[in-house]
């Protein structure tokens, strides 16, 4: 067949530009730093234009990335998968051969490998945010973090709230997706929801709104509710605060890792995720899906709330033993 010459880094941005129609922003920055990887392997083996690939080569890149970045088998598949879906539609635009995308191997992940089980324990979350409330009450951190832990949502979702979707005599949060103005969520139309509020996650955000909000809008014009002087608070600001604050040291517990706060790296600045505690926006959502389970919150009340699927909440975010599950279900035994 003919194909027609294309360079590695030009393909990439023509399929980002089509995908960015099509996927969340978080999703788009996902395959673009994927596929970053090959078009800097594609430099260093003199590849300037795609036409050449074969499956040899890319079991080639297959290996390099592997090694390269120390990958686990999770990690190899999810970057081969997306060189997958790219080659499937550069071969639609008669990059690639049509069926070059068959040839692209990918590992075989069983369950156990493919769920990730760090996720802030409920003690932690606790500490933390009895600290945030004793010493830096109603600042923008204090109420992210709350917000993260009492609503278990996604940051993205945190992000994209606007003040007006807290409604106080109801005690919600409307979740909107808003792809023409900046924030898309998760799942889009299918992620929007309301979530209902404690009467403390209420005060605090109205001590925030009132006292403490920065009085700045988007460049939409919309009111962000998580904000900064600059508008918008950005998703890694949300995931600076998460890795900064669950830092044990942070809140005057003792170094679980024996290290010594004066010299450890992981608390300089920018550095927090190098503690070997701290934890993502996603650990602390996965912690607070399986504290409420702990509970003996219903799951569909918990799937609906934290916008997951009943397979998706059984596989990656439940991390309570065989044994809490028994324990749970003893108090219907009289029941029975």
């Amino acid at each position: 067949m003919n194909l027609e010459p294309i360079e590695p880094e030009k393909a990439v941005e023509l399929y980002l530009a089509e995908r960015e129609t099509q996927y969340a922003d978080a999703t788009v920055r996902s395959h673009r730093s994927r596929l970053g990887h090959l078009v800097r392997w594609c430099e260093e083996n003199d590849i300037d234009n795609l036409n050449h690939l074969t499956g040899r080569r890319l079991h080639e890149y297959r290996i390099w990335r592997r090694n390269e970045g120390d990958l686990s088998v999770a990690s190899e598949k999810t970057q081969m998968d997306t060189v997958r879906v790219f080659t499937r539609w550069l071969a639609s635009i008669d990059g690639v051969p049509p069926e070059l995308h068959q040839k692209v191997q990918s590992p075989s992940v069983s369950a156990e490998q493919n769920t990730r089980h760090v996720m802030l324990e409920s003690e932690d979350a606790e500490a933390m945010l009895d600290h945030l409330e004793k010493y830096e009450y109603a600042s923008r951190r204090h109420v992210t973090l709350s917000l993260l832990w009492h609503t278990m949502m996604r940051r993205g979702g945190a992000r994209s709230l606007d003040v007006e979707d807290y409604q106080r005599e109801e005690q919600c949060l409307s979740v909107v997706s808003r792809p023409e103005t900046g924030t898309r969520i998760k799942n889009g139309k299918n992620g929007e929801r309301l979530i209902a509020l404690s009467d403390r996650m209420c005060v605090l955000l109205d001590d925030w709104i009132q006292n403490k909000r920065p009085d700045v809008t988007d460049e939409h014009g919309r009111e962000p509710l998580l904000a900064t002087a600059q508008g918008r608070v950005s998703k890694a600001t949300i995931a600076r605060a998460c890795y900064r604050y669950t830092q044990p040291c942070r809140y005057d517990e003792p170094c679980p890792h024996d290290r010594d706060p004066e010299t450890c790296d992981a608390v300089q600045h920018g550095h927090a995720s190098k503690c070997p505690s701290s934890v993502s926006p996603h650990a602390i959502r996965r912690g607070s899906i399986t504290y409420s389970l702990n509970q003996d919150v219903p799951e569909t009340a918990v799937g609906d709330r934290a916008n997951v699927s009943q397979e998706v909440l059984d596989q990656h975010y439940d991390r309570r033993t065989d044994r809490e599950k028994m324990e749970l279900r003893r108090q219907y035994l009289d029941d029975l």
